[in-house]
């Protein structure tokens, strides 16, 4: 596993530990969850729907993966084992991906704002200026935007083990 894939999967841990407890439980991704919707107004209600769900499968996918002894709660160590197995994760990270991405795009024509972008990064929890290097690293057009499948793209390889030197590092700090 890339040192790289390890900074980043700490990271999300941490701001997904929305109770700061050290643990990621259920309750951590539906107020992840309802922070990310509301940063998004303007997208319709089937879009927040999808975001919901998505959080939701996060969710569900760690708990039958890593909750072997049903506390309803996962430790780092366990969240490592699972997000960065492909094979076990990928399914949930597809869904996030799709739908954080197209929560991204309200109007529907395939293109995300900075201001939205923003938006929704930072109700996740991520540092402004790494957002802005982020967005940045995905290459936006002269108008300001990035495309959907751009940042479903650059969601997926967030948590691709054997990536390093990606955009999403951006997020973590420091060169890449």
């Amino acid at each position: 596993m890339q040192k790289a894939a390890l900074d980043r999967v700490k990271l999300i841990f941490t701001l997904l530990d929305t109770d700061g407890t050290g643990y990621l439980e259920a309750e951590d991704f539906e107020l992840m969850a309802s922070r990310v919707v509301a940063a998004a107004p303007e997208s319709d209600d089937a879009a927040k729907a999808a975001m919901l769900a998505a959080f939701r499968r996060y969710w569900t996918t760690l708990a039958a993966e890593l909750d072997a002894d049903r506390d309803h709660r996962i430790s780092f160590e366990e969240y490592t084992a699972c997000v960065l197995s492909p094979e076990r994760f990928d399914g949930a990270v597809t869904d996030f991906a799709g739908a954080l991405a197209a929560l991204g795009d309200p109007d529907g024509d395939g293109l995300i704002e900075r201001s939205v972008f923003a938006a929704l990064m930072t109700a996740i929890g991520f540092e402004r200026a790494n957002i802005d290097t982020l967005f940045d690293a995905f290459k936006p057009s002269d108008a300001d935007q990035i495309t959907v499948s751009v940042w479903a793209a650059g969601i997926k390889d967030y948590y691709s083990p054997d990536k390093a030197g990606i955009p999403g590092d951006h997020l973590v700090g420091g060169p890449i």
